[in-house]
């Protein structure tokens, strides 16, 4: 029997000559070993490649030359498509954690993107399915108190988008069995009634005196104002019980912060993790932090909304 050897850029495949069986593996290879030479003339190019190679089989190689590109500068615009394609090859070579790590960059940088159900097998589809479930609902808390800080500084405009995308995330299949519970509940109530505000916000008119700032900026959203504390005439909150002990009896308190409202009674309306440790940690913590207790916040001798941003930190009870 004669066997035919073919020997190109470190490839080796060997076989019977007339076994045919073998010709779509040996043509992997060489598509595989000429994209592997070929030399890209720009990030896009250079992409392409690494396309090719994922759809010949060749998963190690696609790597390597995503690897390449990370390290140049002119991929800056195409990093969500790599980290796709270095999930797709790390799914197939069974690197499931590694994967689901490339996975949450794309959905942190993309958090609507999905896997084409033409192109990926439903074994990728899930994948990315079971990483947004995780990692969404923390995006979307972000991504409202980014809309709020936006609503707050009188941009109504950018407001009324970026609330609309708050709830075009809500609406997000893979949320359906966890969206009409807390916290994404109440974002969706947030989120919508903010949305509606800003379209409908118009000049306020002119006050008869002269208010403090703040107080014209309360008068001017048409609806209770959070305040923070870049708002120098508004008395901040005083902390009744404010405490991480009872996640320190689950967890070792972790760096991370949280972002909290409190509303005009002192109790904590809204809370949402700007510094996320883990989804599980997130959850316990959010749901610790609304437990807290304050005396509200004042503005003129009323009570008002406040933000605040708070450490996770054992030390700081009360």
């Amino acid at each position: 029997m004669v066997t035919k050897v073919i020997v190109h850029q470190g490839y080796q495949i060997s076989g019977p000559a007339t076994h045919r069986a073998s010709m779509p593996v040996v043509l992997n290879y060489l598509v595989a070993a000429v994209l592997l030479t070929a030399r890209p003339s720009s990030a896009q190019d250079a992409l392409s490649a690494v396309r090719d190679l994922y759809n010949a089989a060749a998963y190690e190689d696609a790597l390597v030359r995503l690897n390449t590109l990370q390290r140049s500068p002119q991929a800056r615009d195409e990093r969500r498509a790599m980290d796709e394609y270095r999930a797709y090859c790390l799914l197939a070579l069974g690197r499931t954690s590694e994967a689901e790590q490339a996975i949450e960059a794309v959905v942190t940088a993309a958090p609507s993107f999905h896997p084409s159900e033409r192109d990926e097998s439903p074994h990728v589809r899930a994948a990315f399915r079971d990483v947004r479930q995780r990692v969404l609902p923390a995006i979307i808390q972000q991504r409202y108190i980014e809309a709020k800080a936006t609503f707050d500084r009188g941009d109504r405009a950018a407001a009324k988008v970026e609330f609309q995308q708050v709830v075009d995330l809500l609406g997000q299949e893979d949320l359906a069995a966890i969206v009409d519970k807390p916290p994404l509940s109440e974002l969706r109530t947030l989120a919508t009634s903010f949305r509606d505000l800003s379209a409908k916000a118009a000049p306020a008119p002119a006050p008869r005196s002269a208010p403090t700032p703040a107080a014209a900026g309360a008068r001017a959203t048409g609806a209770p104002r959070i305040f923070g504390l870049e708002d120098s005439s508004v008395a901040p909150p005083v902390a009744i019980r404010q405490s991480w002990a009872a996640l320190g009896d689950v967890f070792a308190v972790r760096t991370g912060t949280i972002a909290i409202v409190i509303d005009e009674t002192g109790a904590v309306e809204l809370a949402a993790m700007t510094d996320p440790v883990n989804p599980v940690y997130d959850r316990l913590a959010i749901a610790t932090a609304k437990g807290w207790r304050y005396r509200p916040a004042t503005l003129d001798g009323a009570p008002v909304k406040f933000r605040k941003v708070i450490l996770l930190d054992l030390k700081a009870t009360r």
